[in-house]
């Protein structure tokens, strides 16, 4: 039986002993809609899920691992990624290796057309994003850039932001969260 993102999160959240108040409270996101994402009730935006990520002190990448073992070596080859689909629209695919605490967290992050949901947020350190395909539409703080296949840009994580794709083909890029 595959365990869903909202499984996960109530059996890390308990793991830690923190109550859904205490989640709502570091994440901004009512009770109700915690609930409902832990019990399947509710599809999680890519927003949310990094709020909720933070507030529970582990990378976004976590949920989409298929099991805690992760490749035992820090390379890690196209056949042996750990991609998870889920009935969200993006995907995302852990590039890190097997580093305990690791500095930096590099992910590729797919957006399927039209994922234009969501309100800029912040989160702890610093944020590389390079795209590789697409036109990915970047809000930061008040200003929003569209950005193509070979733009870049790196940015501290407390600036307001969020990505998002208004087109109708898919966005793929690399993203690395570098943590202080």
């Amino acid at each position: 039986m595959e365990t869903t993102i909202g499984k996960m999160i109530k059996a890390l959240r308990m793991g830690r002993k923190k109550t859904l108040k205490q989640i709502s409270e570091k994440t901004e996101l009512s009770i109700s809609f915690l609930s409902q994402v832990e019990r399947g009730k509710s599809s999680i935006t890519l927003e949310s899920l990094k709020k909720i990520s933070e507030a529970l002190e582990v990378s976004p990448s976590y949920f989409f691992s298929e099991d805690s073992a992760h490749v035992k070596n820090s390379v890690r080859r196209k056949d042996e990624r750990l991609l998870k689909k889920n009935n969200f629209p993006f995907l995302f695919e852990d590039l890190s290796g097997s580093l305990a605490m690791p500095g930096m967290e590099p992910i590729l992050v797919t957006l399927l057309p039209h994922e234009d949901k969501g309100v800029p947020f912040v989160h702890k350190g610093q944020e590389f994003v390079y795209v590789l395909e697409g036109v990915l539409t970047l809000l930061l703080g008040e200003e929003e850039h569209d950005l193509h296949p070979g733009d870049s840009i790196h940015m501290e994580s407390s600036t307001p932001h969020n990505w998002l794709n208004r087109t109708g083909e898919r966005v793929r890029f690399l993203c690395v969260n570098a943590y202080r």
